[in-house]
């Protein structure tokens, strides 16, 4: 299972990169949806330990800001993902020490407040964030290559792809070792878990602070990849939008992530294109048929594909 697991990720990237080569306004589009897809494995860790945050999309906005603060001064693609993951595991961190007290609908509630006093300080603080207008993030270098505009999309295209792989492979030992093991504890039993020593409080904290700092790579990548930023990236639907994909591709595996995001900006791009005023239901139609014959979302009926064909 493990092995066709990587060979189905595989063509997945292949799928990725054939389409961005016929189609070159597609790299655009998947390149946010693999940035998206790292930011819902910070989901998938949450989801493990049944907790669903409601506000994580704080830390896709402060990854991007990061980006635009920053660019000016550091001017290396490379060296402001590390920043940004950085300053959003350490933000994760001091949140994260108030919300992990919590358990449920208050710990997405919570999130979601975070999340909204972020939003509104964006918003008003113009004289430093620009407010509303958002920031513009010019083309940098990368590695300290100095690069065209073409081959700056193709090497940000192929930065999140890598990405994607090496971030994968990591949460994926993540999940089965014994801190990932415990996730589950919080979900079903979490009294029993304390009383075999091992403080819940620690494990949730971890996965949160994990997922704060995969979120701000999402964040920065989003910055890098549509070149400007705006507070809306905090704004609560953007965090709907993460449990929305988190849904549609299943928290069963960490290619989840990746096989929802994809499905949901391919959805939303050619259902605006094709019904400008009803996308939505479109995508809300499509959520719907996921939850009512494929709970375990899209990464779950191609776990049962490729079960079957394995026996």
């Amino acid at each position: 299972m493990r092995k066709l697991e990587f060979l189905l990720a595989l063509a997945l990237a292949g799928a990725m990169i054939a389409a961005a080569i016929a189609a070159p306004w597609l790299r655009f589009v998947l390149t946010i949806a693999l940035a998206k897809g790292i930011a819902v494995m910070g989901i998938l860790l949450l989801l493990r330990a049944g907790q669903v945050s409601f506000g994580h999309a704080l830390y896709i906005a402060f990854g991007a800001y990061t980006v635009a603060f920053l660019a000016p001064r550091l001017n290396d693609a490379v060296l402001l993902l590390v920043v940004a993951a950085g300053g959003a595991a350490l933000l994760g961190l001091v949140i994260g020490l108030f919300v992990t007290r919590y358990r449920q609908i208050f710990f997405g509630m919570l999130n979601l407040a975070m999340c909204m006093v972020f939003y509104s300080l964006l918003e008003k603080l113009y004289h430093i964030t620009k407010g509303s207008d958002g920031i513009r993030v010019e083309i940098m270098p990368v590695a300290g290559q100095a690069l065209d505009r073409i081959a700056y999309e193709w090497t940000i295209f192929g930065i999140a792809l890598a990405l994607a792989f090496a971030l994968g492979a990591l949460l994926r030992l993540y999940l089965v070792s014994p801190m990932g093991e415990a996730l589950k504890g919080i979900k079903t039993r979490e009294t029993r878990l304390e009383f075999m020593g091992v403080p819940a409080r620690g494990v949730l904290l971890a996965a949160y602070v994990v997922s704060a700092g995969v979120g701000g790579i999402g964040g920065a990548l989003i910055a890098m990849t549509s070149r400007h930023v705006t507070p809306l990236l905090s704004y609560w639907t953007a965090s709907g939008e993460l449990v929305f994909i988190a849904i549609l591709g299943g928290a069963g595996g960490v290619l989840g992530p990746f096989l929802g995001a994809a499905a949901y900006e391919l959805i939303r791009v050619y259902a605006a294109a094709s019904f400008a005023d009803a996308w939505q239901m479109i995508l809300g139609t499509a959520l719907l048929l996921v939850i009512l014959f494929a709970p375990g979302g899209l990464w779950g009926m191609a776990a049962r594909a490729i079960g079957g064909r394995s026996r």
